[in-house]
């Protein structure tokens, strides 16, 4: 059953994780503001009938541009009003050798994956503050965050970065009945990474997951829905892993 007309803030919104997550919320009743770089990048999300009934509106972000962040939330507040879920979605990967790494490929993964989504965070829970009426986070984080692997240092140590946020962000703003929380999936297999991943890879992949079996966007989406629901009520500063059992193996 649908809850009762909410609003939701998600960023990434237009592929992948994002994607699914908006169809997720959309199907449980919420309206969406959804942003990410480019507005035509929403055509297909537009079309989808999982967003049929529902309020959509696309938003320009940059989470590397301060006044991006402002502006996109400004507007999606002033259309909606309050805005009572913000999913931190949107990131950038980096395979390269940690001796490789250059200043500006840290700075970007930093900037997007966790700097962007801090600020992001701040303006959300201001926002609710203003308007006294409670508030969830959900930001993505990844098994990358908790637990070590060649050639993915900088976006492990982003994902670490979530990880802390969220417990930090969760204390400061509990008294103000904003729930901050985070979901670690290990790999995800969406429709980009299935063009990526030959059979060799999928294996090697797949060998390091307990239960044998690849994370869909759609367990992502159901989990987000579940954190932002009254059957968390008592959940806040908890990174949820969803990886098949790899963090426990």
């Amino acid at each position: 059953m649908a809850t009762a007309h909410r609003t939701a803030f998600i960023t990434g919104a237009s592929t992948g994780l994002g994607y699914a997550i908006a169809c997720g919320l959309a199907h449980a009743g919420y309206d969406l503001a959804v942003a990410d770089l480019d507005v035509k990048m929403f055509d297909k999300l537009l079309a989808d009938p999982a967003l049929q009934g529902r309020k959509v509106m696309p938003l320009k972000l940059d989470l590397r541009v301060e006044s991006d962040i402002t502006q996109a939330f400004a507007a999606a507040a002033e259309d909606f009003g309050d805005i009572e879920v913000l999913v931190n979605n949107a990131g950038r990967a980096l395979l390269r050798p940690a001796v490789d790494v250059t200043w500006a490929e840290w700075d970007d993964v930093i900037d997007i994956n966790l700097k962007g989504a801090y600020f992001l965070s701040r303006v959300f829970a201001a926002h609710c503050i203003a308007r006294k009426h409670a508030g969830n986070i959900v930001s993505l984080a990844s098994t990358h965050g908790l637990t070590g692997l060649a050639g993915r240092s900088v976006y492990g140590i982003s994902k670490g970065g979530i990880v802390q946020m969220t417990r930090m962000l969760a204390i400061e703003w509990v008294g103000d009945n904003i729930r901050v929380n985070a979901i670690a999936p290990s790999t995800v297999l969406t429709e980009s990474r299935q063009k990526l991943l030959d059979a060799k890879m999928r294996a090697t992949m797949l060998a390091r997951i307990p239960s044998g079996k690849f994370i869909t966007p759609e367990d992502v989406a159901a989990a987000v829905v579940f954190l932002v629901s009254p059957g968390a009520a008592s959940i806040t500063g908890t990174t949820l892993p969803l990886d098949g059992g790899l963090v426990a193996n």
